[in-house]
This record gives structure tokens, sequence and C-alpha cells, in this order.
């Protein structure tokens, strides 16, 4: 598939497994309960891994995450909630896009949380009138705001398989009653906290994914990369709420002009085609508009 390319050599790490953006890399000589994240620019959709890659796309990614981070450690003024960095200092080989991580034992469950209906939700949702299980009113459309923020996990599947959308009752099968309800309580907290705070900054936070894991001490500990634009759909709150085209109402800061390209140039069989300089910059712009103004 296009846009793959190999992972940087990291002096005194070894690198142990590529996902379609982040490379990860284990310590050659050094505590063996680090982890080096390094995200690529690389860019997906579909499925696949698509050329070029988004310039910067990275280090922004891990700008974002850091700072979310940051804002949930209790620079927010909210209470800590505990996360997987360190905050050792990066090989200068990836400065900039990486941070070295705890390792933690993932809990195999995607804390998704919904404030809006959109995306697979709302294909759900006229299909049953449902998501995940959660009975929704009726009469809502694409785009519109839920009465209260939902709780709509998925079961992160084998690599090589695609993530399951379940329902609350197969989480606790999965997981526990007690540790589903903690993942449910804390994922709807964190997003009512950025949800606030990114209306602060002119922008609603429709959705986003978290995952967790448990640490040494078995403390749950969020992981992964957190409300970026690879995790997260953001759209502009003016726009949303001026706009009647859905088009223009709910144009998200991520690569959704890659994916609407791309579905309008390839039936998804062989291989992608090479994506035009224009969607490119087009794409980096949005990534870097998002984190600009959060970041103010």
């Amino acid at each position: 598939m296009g846009g793959v390319s190999n992972p940087a050599e990291v002096p005194g790490w070894n690198h142990v497994y590529s996902g379609k953006v982040r490379d990860l890399y284990e310590p050659a000589d050094g505590p063996a309960d680090r982890m080096l994240v390094v995200a690529s620019d690389r860019v997906s959709a579909f499925d696949v891994v698509l050329s070029p890659g988004i310039p910067e796309k990275g280090a922004l990614l891990t700008a974002l995450s850091d700072w979310w981070f940051d804002q949930l450690s209790g620079a927010d003024g909210g209470e800590p909630v505990a996360n997987h960095l360190t905050g050792a200092t990066v090989p200068d080989v990836v400065a900039g896009r990486a941070t070295i991580a705890r390792k933690l034992t993932m809990i195999p469950i995607e804390c998704v949380v919904r404030g809006y209906l959109t995306g697979s939700g709302w294909k759900e949702y006229r299909a049953t009138g449902a998501v995940c299980g959660v009975e929704l009113p009726d009469g809502l459309h694409d785009g519109d705001r839920l009465p209260e923020p939902i709780f709509t996990p998925a079961y992160k599947a084998p690599m090589g398989e695609h993530d399951e959308n379940i329902t609350f009752e197969r989480a606790t099968e999965l997981v526990g009653e007690e540790l589903a309800s903690d993942l449910r309580d804390i994922s709807l907290a964190i997003y009512r906290r950025a949800a606030a705070t990114a209306e602060a900054h002119g922008l609603i936070l429709a959705d986003t994914k978290f995952e967790f894991g448990r640490d040494e001490d078995g403390v749950l500990t969020l992981g992964d990369e957190v409300l970026t634009s690879d995790s997260s759909r953001y759209w502009d709150k003016v726009a949303w709420e001026s706009e009647t085209d859905p088009a223009d109402r709910m144009a998200s800061f991520d690569k959704q002009i890659v994916r609407n390209w791309l579905a309008a140039n390839w039936d998804q069989t062989g291989t992608p085609p090479e994506l035009p300089a224009e969607i490119v910059t087009r794409t980096a712009d949005r990534y870097r508009e998002l984190l600009t103004r959060l970041r103010g």
C-alpha cells in the first residue's frame, strides 16, 4: 500500500511495531517499562496508508496531544487525570514528534464518547434509533447535538481486523461491570471538560475516543494519544450554528478532506491514487489551524 516508509533509526531504541501512523520502540538498554512513541507524517483512509504523507502531521499531532495531556493534568483547573507520559527527553532524531511513555497493560475497549450525532453513529441511528444500544430521541439529524453525551464503546479487535462497536452490556462482559463503569464515567467526565475548553476557543468537540490501561500499581491511566484530530472530530462553532449545508456546518479539522477526495477518485480496489498537492496542503492547514486555535 502507498505511503509506507521505513521507521527512523533511533540510537538506543529498538523498533518493535509500526501502525498506520505511529512507530513504537523499546529501549535497547534501559528501563523495560518505557516505550518511545513516534508519530509519523503518514495518513490513512479506508484502512490504507496513502502517499504522500501530510507534512508536519506527526509533530502537530504530538503537540496537540501533549497540550491536552497538560490540560487534563490540572492546567484547566480540573481534577488531574493520570496519563502515561514520563516527561523524559526524546532523542534528537525524533524530537518534536515523539514521547517517552510508561508501558501500560492496555484495556481492550476503545472509550468513544459522542456529544453530537454523526459518522457511524448517525448511520446506526437511522437504522435502529439507537447508537451502541443507547436509545435516542426521534427526529434527530446528522450533526445534531445530543441531549447528553453518550458512551459508545468499541472492542479493540486483533491487529489486522476492524474494531467493533459494542453495547455497554457487552463491555461489562469483556472487562467486568466495575471497570466498564469506571471507563464510562471517566470518559464522559474528560469529554465534558474537553468540550468546554474547545467551546471556549470557538470549537465544537463532536466526538472522541480514549484508550486506557493500568500502570504497574494498577492505576487506571490514560494512554495512547488524546483529543487529537486523528482521534476526535472538531467543528467550527460559528459554522455549525450558522451554516445549513452539512458539508460546511460539519467541516472537520482532520483528514476528512483526504477521505472525501479519495471517495470520489478511488473505488477501494487495487492501489490507491497519489494524493494531489492541493489536498495535502489543505489537510495540513486544517491540522495546523486546530492546534493554533486551541493553544491561542
